[in-house]
């Protein structure tokens, strides 16, 4: 069980596409990494620095998401890689 702390979010990356959409074919490289994924796990929220109230998370277990591609850090978790970032890293939850 991995449950991230205060605004942090667990993300299983998507796997990078070799072909668009248009047929192009995109080289592979480790450096080319998808900026999408599903949320796999969230924290509590943050507290708020002068009431102490609880701010709760915006992005659920579940969501797919879009990240910058640079952001967050990876760790392994059950033999996997996912990334871990905070929640305002995050620049959307992406529809169906």
């Amino acid at each position: 069980m991995f449950i991230p702390t205060t605004d942090r979010v667990l993300v299983e990356r998507d796997e990078q596409k070799e072909q668009t959409a248009s047929g192009l074919y995109v080289p592979s490289s480790k450096d080319n990494k998808a900026n999408t994924g599903i949320v796999m796990a969230v924290g509590e929220g943050r507290r708020a620095t002068k009431t102490g109230e609880l701010i709760p998370m915006i992005v659920n277990v579940g969501d797919r998401v879009c990240f910058s591609p640079y952001g967050g850090q990876e760790i392994e978790v059950d033999g996997q890689t996912h990334l871990i970032l905070r929640e305002d890293e995050i620049f959307a939850i992406l529809g169906e």
